[in-house]
């Protein structure tokens, strides 16, 4: 038994091939992922719990260090596997060592860590739902599993000559991001995380929706990624002036139809309002557009954090709840 990082080649890819070979492994956890986010400027670390050279349990840590020096460490959708206690209580550990204020894990089953000051994070990064379509499904069978005002948007926004199509227009689709954020009132990431993403998910993909009367320029807009047979769309944006013309629906619809060709078996809608959170939840629209879609309802354990310097973690709560 041995838990340890991994570092080499081999060790990565011995990794790789486990996880996508799991029934919990995630995009979230992937060596792709590890390429996007060192893309941005933050560390990770890859953990394994072996047992006879054999992975048990494997958890991919995310180290994000603020201008002050101050560390927290997050674990998202994992750890994946058996023994994701000891697991954690290892990098809780060396999280402690290390002096990070915190550590964050959002696994896709609770985990009991007897002995630990755990508690719910109160973040909104990582959803408690979300709904998730069935691609092995005819074309027609995926219409029917919409609402039918789903499928209803889908026919308005073709009937007003809206076409989607896989687009490489990454700064349309962030100026499009930044309209967005401003109107609905939440906070885009910088330009650069977009394009990190865009080009260093090998599978990444875009699609952008266009209408005659705007010159050639994106009017709404779907970025996501493949991983495995799974897709997952991640972020979207479109242009208010043209709401009327139901063209999100249209790029939601090429989209499903662009995973499915690509032999995705299934396309994650990312995040939804946990049910009976009510209408104050800040993602209450986003929801009522995605249950339009259709899909099964997936729920997940709300994050955990350890906080292990409580003092600097209610300071900084403090500092970003009033100055963001």
């Amino acid at each position: 038994m041995s838990i340890h990082t991994i570092a080499s080649e081999k060790e990565l890819q011995e990794y790789d091939e486990w996880l996508r070979h799991h029934p919990e492994g995630n995009f979230w956890q992937s060596i792709d992922r590890k390429a996007y986010v060192e893309a941005v400027g933050k560390k990770t670390r890859l953990y394994v719990y072996k047992y006879q050279g054999k992975i048990l349990c494997g958890a991919q840590v995310v180290i994000d260090t603020t201008k002050r020096n101050v560390a927290t460490w997050e674990i998202p959708r994992g750890p994946v596997g058996d023994e994701k206690e000891e697991l954690l209580k290892h990098i809780v550990e060396d999280a402690r060592k290390e002096g990070a204020m915190a550590v964050f894990f959002s696994p896709e089953s609770s985990v009991q860590m007897q002995g630990y000051p755990v508690r719910c994070s109160e973040r909104m990064i990582h959803c408690e739902a979300t709904r998730i379509i069935d691609l092995t499904q005819s074309e027609d069978d995926i219409l029917k599993q919409m609402k039918p005002k789903g499928r209803y948007n889908i026919r308005l926004a073709r009937k007003h000559d809206v076409h989607a199509e896989e687009s490489d227009d990454i700064d349309g689709f962030i100026a499009m991001v930044k309209q967005t954020a401003k109107r609905d009132g939440f906070t885009a990431l910088s330009p650069q995380k977009y394009k990190a993403f865009y080009e260093n998910l090998e599978e990444s993909f875009l699609i952008i929706a266009y209408h005659p009367e705007n010159n050639a320029k994106p009017i709404s807009g779907a970025l996501g990624v493949i991983w495995k047979d799974e897709a997952v769309y991640y972020y979207g944006a479109s242009d208010h002036e043209f709401r009327a013309l139901m063209a999100p629906y249209r790029v939601q619809w090429r989209a499903m139809r662009y995973c499915k060709e690509n032999g995705c078996k299934t396309y994650d809608l990312l995040g939804i309002a946990p049910e009976n959170a009510g209408p104050t939840h800040p993602w209450h629209g986003i929801t009522e557009f995605k249950e339009k879609l259709g899909g099964k309802l997936v729920t997940y354990p709300p994050e955990q954090v350890i906080v292990l310097k409580p003092m600097t973690y209610r300071l900084l709560r403090l500092k970003r709840k009033l100055f963001g």
